[in-house]
């Protein structure tokens, strides 16, 4: 023995039996029987490869004729190492443990291995004091298999190059596993040559790991004759995809390198060096960031394509433009899905998008994905994708669904249609209680993380979203279409720029449509006309849904409190469905319970209809934003587009007028208390009216200086002053300068007559109008009587 060493492997590598991972169930050496937690990392057995169970080259060598029937004993004699090690793991399986390797030992002379010890998996103790795992927190701990068994197998070389057993323990010191289901300890578990060759078929046309491993089932004539488990077909998968993508990612950079020679302002990164062609890669070209300066408050990261269904790791950010349509902000692969690999990418992204953070993003329902934005974008608004979540919720409530047609329904009522947040907590438990799912983990999950998807919770954020409950376009991929479950990278380049061509001529279209064609207005509203001319097509349309909508609105005011007025907004006979809209005259500024403004950028028909009964006739400036409008690409700014003197005219008007009718109101309420209060209140108004003519003949007055109206032009002033001119020919004298005041009166008065006919024809248009809204209403009451006469009829 002197020319011997003894060395002791315990805890190998995968090659010797270890998955790798730091906290897993005694280092490396995790077997999986049906009472461990199911290790998602951990390789099984590979007919042929070099990552199997333990030891040696990796292959597998299964004992042929009686050996399979035999059990061990010293004495046996082998013609490897690998022969031993699979005769005895030959042995395992019939009797129903897992193997693994425990100790070698080496020659001085050469280093070569010359006596190997193959044990029961759940030989020795965990040892929780291990330098690489006593400093780190173990976020997902393993449960404990090692017992302390002693059950082994020793082998040693002989000097004519065999191995002989040289010890053998037979007992175990605890239960073994059932013949049913052995094929899920992890030194039996192998994915055969043919297996392989189905997997690869099945993954190229987009089947993931569960449709495959049913087709294997099926195959094979039950899950113990396939040899393997769900979670080794999904290992296997995501290693066939990690070196495909690491072969093919090396395209991808050769690609981006190309796009920043021939412009420097498209912008690529790559996580880590470039060289190595496995990190994460981000891309943006020009256009996407130019993009995010116009459209940039309200984001999608998309990452539909990381699932399993796609063999692209696939994340575009998103967002809408000016059409409603979806507008790209940057790309990504992401071959690592680490919290550290989103953190990269997020602040690689702001950067690309220099460093201004959206005001909101939406992402699907994803806790690395939180935790990451958390970090790098800590003051945007975040929103889980309601929409995924329906989906999944189909998933993993399919038996409710599938017992309870009604369930689906309930559950988009409770979501979709609830008004407030106390509604929705009401209806929610009400669901749950219903159905018996107040144990549900899944629903419990998503409801603790309600105010991050649930609209009621969402409204007083931008998402630029056209409607609360229904889905909005920026919401489906800018990808769709183009790139789908067969997509590889080799083809993904072609199929990226026909979606970027496709959806630029998307957009020229739209901008087209809404230069050269005038939209049909169905009011005679001058806030109808004004934002006809600012708003797209696609804007205005959706705008002039909601004006229309005011004609089956009563708006009646429901409290005073000087300075800003509540009204009830509801359709006749619905005052238990109200909308309440407070309203500031002065300001002009108006909120509504529903939040439609503060979610979509658009005002709601409810803060419509209390524009109608104020006689409001303009759209404020402040509530057209800029980015829903025709010029939202452009450097003009938006007042540019109001300052006619017509919209300034109407606005002005109407806030005077509003807010004398909104002061004379308080001052009649007062004066009518009491019959002194009613004649000082006489005086007062005889005394004002005194006043306001006075302030008139001034204001007439002061309009013309030196023979010119102030604020008219030169031709103007050049056709007064001809006008004098002649009168001067025609007497042959000077006018005096009782005469100019004479003239000045005149032209007041008739400027005076003139403005009461203007109000007058006013009036009685605003009474017209109101006469049809009116008729309108009741037609659209008696019609809808008529279809409930007939529906009970029937």
């Amino acid at each position: 023995m002197d020319n011997e060493v003894i060395e002791f492997d315990i805890g190998l590598g995968a090659g010797e039996g270890g998955s790798g991972r730091e906290g897993d169930d005694d280092g490396l050496d995790i077997e999986h029987h049906v009472d461990d937690e199911e290790m998602a990392d951990s390789p099984p057995f590979t007919s042929g490869g070099s990552g199997g169970g333990f030891g040696g080259s990796g292959e597998i060598y299964l004992p042929e004729g009686d050996l399979l029937d035999l059990e061990p004993s010293e004495g046996m004699e082998f013609e490897s190492e690998e022969a031993a090690k699979a005769f005895y793991n030959s042995y395992a399986r019939r009797v129903g443990f897992s193997t693994r390797v425990s100790s070698s030992r080496r020659s001085r002379r050469d280093g070569a291995i010359i006596q190997r010890q193959f044990v029961c998996a759940k030989e020795g103790f965990r040892n929780l004091n291990e330098k690489r795992t006593k400093d780190r927190e173990i976020k997902r701990p393993r449960t404990i298999t090692r017992v302390g068994c002693k059950a082994s197998l020793s082998v040693k070389m002989q000097d004519s190059g065999k191995w002989v057993v040289s010890g053998f323990v037979r007992e175990h010191n605890h239960e073994l596993v059932q013949p049913d289901l052995v094929h899920c300890l992890r030194s039996h578990r192998q994915i055969s040559g043919p297996a392989k060759t189905l997997i690869d078929t099945l993954q190229a046309a987009g089947m993931g790991p569960r449709r495959i491993m049913s087709a294997l089932i099926k195959e094979y004539g039950g899950i113990s004759k396939v040899g393997f488990t769900e979670v080794d077909c999904r290992n296997y998968m995501r290693n066939n995809r990690q070196r495909s993508l690491e072969g093919d990612i090396q395209l991808l950079l050769d690609y981006l390198r190309q796009m920043h020679a021939d412009n420097s302002n498209f912008f690529y990164a790559v996580q880590g060096e470039e060289d190595q062609s496995s990190g994460n890669v981000f891309w943006a070209d020009p256009k996407a960031r130019m993009n995010y300066n116009y459209f940039g408050d309200t984001v999608t990261f998309d990452t539909t394509y990381r699932s399993n269904r796609y063999r692209l790791p696939f994340a575009p950010f998103t967002g809408v433009n000016h059409h409603g349509q979806p507008v790209l902000f940057g790309c990504a692969f992401l071959i690592n899905e680490s919290e550290s690999s989103f953190l990269w990418l997020f602040n690689t992204w702001l950067t690309a998008m220099s460093g201004r953070p959206p005001f909101s993003i939406t992402t699907d329902h994803d806790a690395v994905i939180r935790s990451a934005i958390m970090q790098v974008f800590p003051e945007t608004r975040h929103r889980f994708c309601k929409w995924h979540i329906f989906k999944k919720c189909q998933e993993k409530l399919s038996h409710v669904f599938l017992k309870h047609p009604t369930f689906e329904a309930d559950f988009h009522k409770c979501v979709n249609l609830t008004e407030s947040i106390e509604e929705f907590e009401s209806c929610w438990l009400s669901l749950v209680d219903r159905y018996e799912l107040r144990d549900h983990e899944w629903l419990q999950t998503i409801y603790s993380a309600r105010r991050q998807w649930v609209p009621v919770y969402l409204r007083d954020t931008f998402f630029a979203e056209m409607s609360i409950t229904q889905r909005s376009d920026s919401m489906n991929s800018y990808f769709d279409g183009y790139i789908n479950a067969s997509t590889n990278l080799n083809q993904f380049f072609k199929l990226y720029e026909k979606a970027l061509e496709s959806r630029n001529e998307k957009e020229v279209k739209a901008d087209y449509d809404t230069m050269n064609t005038s939209p049909v207005l169905k009011t005679p509203s001058p806030m109808e006309k004004q934002v006809s001319e600012l708003y797209t097509r696609k804007l205005f349309a959706r705008f002039q849904e909601e004006l229309v909508g005011t004609l089956t609105f009563m708006a009646s005011k429901a409290e005073d409190d000087g300075e800003v007025i509540t009204y009830q907004v509801s359709k006749y006979g619905e005052d238990h469905k109200a909308y309440y809209v407070k309203f500031n005259v002065l300001e002009m500024k108006a909120n509504c319970s529903c939040q439609m403004f503060e979610f979509s950028g658009l005002l709601c028909r409810h803060i419509l209809a209390v524009f109608r009964v104020t006689n409001v006739l303009t759209l404020p400036a402040h509530y057209i934003l800029k980015r829903w409008t025709r010029n939202a690409k452009s450097s003009v700014i938006l007042e540019e587009h109001c300052s006619d003197l017509y919209t300034n005219y109407l606005e002005s008007h109407t806030v005077r007028y509003n807010t004398l009718r909104h002061e004379a109101f308080k001052f009649v309420d007062e004066g009518a208390k009491s019959s002194e209060t009613y004649e000082a209140a006489l005086i007062a108004l005889q005394k004002a009216a005194e006043k306001v003519d006075h302030a008139i003949k001034n204001s007439s007055k002061s309009a013309m200086v030196n023979g010119r109206f102030r604020g008219n032009s030169t031709v103007d002033a050049s056709r007064v002053n001809h006008t004098s001119g002649d009168r001067e020919g025609s007497s042959g004298q000077h006018m005096s300068e009782d005469d100019m005041d004479k003239r000045i009166r005149e032209l007041t008065n008739e400027l005076e007559n003139a403005n009461r006919k203007c109000e007058v024809y006013r009036a009685n248009l605003l009474s017209v109008l109101k006469d049809i809204e009116d008729h309108k209403l009741q037609l659209s009451i008696k019609v809808q009587n008529i279809k409930i006469s007939m529906k009970d009829g029937l």
